[in-house]
């Protein structure tokens, strides 16, 4: 066995190690709060219907080092299925090894070979230095602006 990182698809198994990495994401998004239910019920909802989407992570044989969620849509703009990256994360004891490049690497083989015509991801209006890793991959900046509406729970039902 060897402990290079690799990319590998999520899997229940790997449910809570998951959650706990969107959670260490959360805490530094100004726009999220943390929730364990909540993280865990969506990356559940993802990993139980591959139709809509998928969980990729990047890991060695001992540990789970970043995760990113990809979910699948119609874009009416492109004739086509496109995808929404979320969630990229690395855990920062071990940002800037290189990890966050290959799993992004990993995403964009995929789509490519999947024949996805668009990714779209949001990132910290304020953080300049993921701006910056998304642009190296040729990311580039929208005229649209994302804006959000939270519905009630009760509305969903």
């Amino acid at each position: 066995m060897t402990d290079l990182a690799r990319v590998e698809p999520a899997t229940l198994d790997q449910l809570n190690d998951l959650v706990e990495l969107v959670m260490e994401l959360f805490r530094i998004e100004a726009d999220f709060k943390p929730d364990r239910a909540k993280q865990e019920q969506g990356l559940r909802l993802i990993l139980e219907q591959p139709s809509r989407g998928r969980i990729f992570m990047v890991r060695t044989d001992h540990k789970i080092i970043g995760m990113v969620n990809l979910l699948f849509t119609i874009s009416t703009a492109e004739g086509g299925f496109v995808i929404l990256m979320e969630d990229v994360i690395i855990h920062p004891d071990h940002r800037g090894h290189g990890y966050g490049s290959i799993l992004l690497e990993h995403v964009l083989e995929f789509a490519r070979k999947k024949g996805f015509l668009r990714i779209t991801l949001l990132t910290d209006a304020i953080s300049a230095e993921s701006q910056r890793f998304f642009h190296r991959f040729g990311f580039e900046r929208s005229h649209m602006i994302p804006m959000r509406l939270n519905l009630p729970t009760d509305a969903a039902s």
